[in-house]
């Protein structure tokens, strides 16, 4: 398997991970619903799509916008919200508002993910060394 290739699942597994999450915790009833089978099915038609718009848009200029970590939550932000709006009609009296939530909501745990996972979890495995030392 090439390296771009890699680089494409990588993206794909975080892009998928992102908007699922970003999806269970914006719909109404998320947290009472954790268990629902329906819910899990939206949740991931939403990460799924997200997933494969961000692979495709990898065959696009745009993906430079992958290199910049807040043109990275950028992108998964507006990916999200399509998706999401792809997967699903809003359950909120503002057809859009469930749609944009849950795109700003994923592009935020891009933006921390970003923080928190990069060079291998720097920062993560020196507050766990810290704390538990």
């Amino acid at each position: 398997m090439s390296n771009d290739w890699k680089q494409r699942l990588k993206l794909f597994v975080q892009r998928f991970w992102q908007p699922t999450s970003a999806c269970m915790t914006c719909m109404p009833g998320s947290w009472g619903n954790i268990m629902s089978v329906l819910h899990w099915t939206v949740a991931l038609r939403t990460g799924l799509f997200t997933g494969l718009l961000a692979v495709l848009l990898t065959f696009t200029p745009a993906a430079k916008l992958y290199g910049n970590r807040y043109g990275n939550a950028l992108v998964v932000a507006c990916l999200t919200t399509v998706g999401d709006a792809y997967s699903h009609t809003s359950r909120y009296r503002i057809p859009v508002l469930e749609h944009v939530t849950t795109g700003v909501v994923s592009g935020l745990f891009a933006l921390v993910a970003s923080y928190l996972l990069e060079d291998r979890a720097r920062r993560v495995r020196a507050v766990w060394a810290r704390v538990f030392g």
